[in-house]
């Protein structure tokens, strides 16, 4: 797992490093602009939608929702990620927080039409997952979502298989979404769907059982 050290180094290129593995097709970040997307056209679909965002990162999607008038709150661990964020959303709520210690006490009574996480959940195990998306259940508003888009595969099967492709370029260390064995932990408690974007990305989108 990368440090908030490591992603504060990685901060002034991190748009790039994305931008080349997307347009060459590979792993990691194959279908990410579709995915940006995605959760882009359904946030807008709601007017002035409050949105927290888990680990915002350079802000390349939140800014974007920020732009065009909605209400942006933000957690990452890094300094210099939240410099970056800031200053294309200089009104919008940014913490400095590390989510593998949960939600911030900040956020505990507040509530949002949208919670998305981007590219930062696969860093927590998959237990840590589970709790931390049963915490941010609390929440979500009436008919609220939690979009979740990172490296997601709908069976094990998948993810081994995905693995076993790309040999020494895959990464150990990051712990990434298998839908079914999510749903499974999870569906007495929130409806859960799966939206497939590439061989290795989708969406993951979440609500309370009512």
């Amino acid at each position: 797992m990368l440090s908030n050290h490591g992603f504060d180094l990685w901060s002034n290129r991190y748009d790039d490093s994305v931008k080349s593995a997307e347009e060459s097709n590979r792993y990691p970040f194959a279908g990410y602009t579709a995915l940006m997307n995605a959760i882009y056209g359904t946030i807008m679909n709601q007017a002035t939608a409050r949105v927290l965002d888990i680990g915002f990162g350079t802000a390349a999607l939140t800014s974007k929702l920020y732009d065009h008038g909605n209400i942006i709150t933000g957690i990452d661990f890094s300094a210099e990620m939240l410099k970056i964020a800031q200053s294309r959303m200089p009104d919008a709520d940014l913490f400095q927080w590390d989510f593998t210690h949960g939600v911030p006490p900040a956020l505990n009574h507040q509530k949002f039409d949208f919670i998305v996480a981007t590219y930062a959940l696969h860093h927590l195990t998959d237990e840590a997952k589970v709790n931390f998306i049963a915490e941010l259940l609390d929440l979500l508003d009436t008919q609220a979502s939690i979009l979740i888009g990172d490296v997601c595969f709908y069976t094990r099967n998948d993810l081994l298989l995905c693995k076993e492709s790309y040999g020494d370029d895959w990464d150990d260390e990051e712990i990434y979404f298998v839908f079914s064995e999510l749903k499974d932990q999870l569906s007495t408690v929130c409806s859960l769907n799966f939206h497939k974007l590439s061989f290795c990305s989708g969406i993951i989108e979440i609500q309370k059982n009512v």
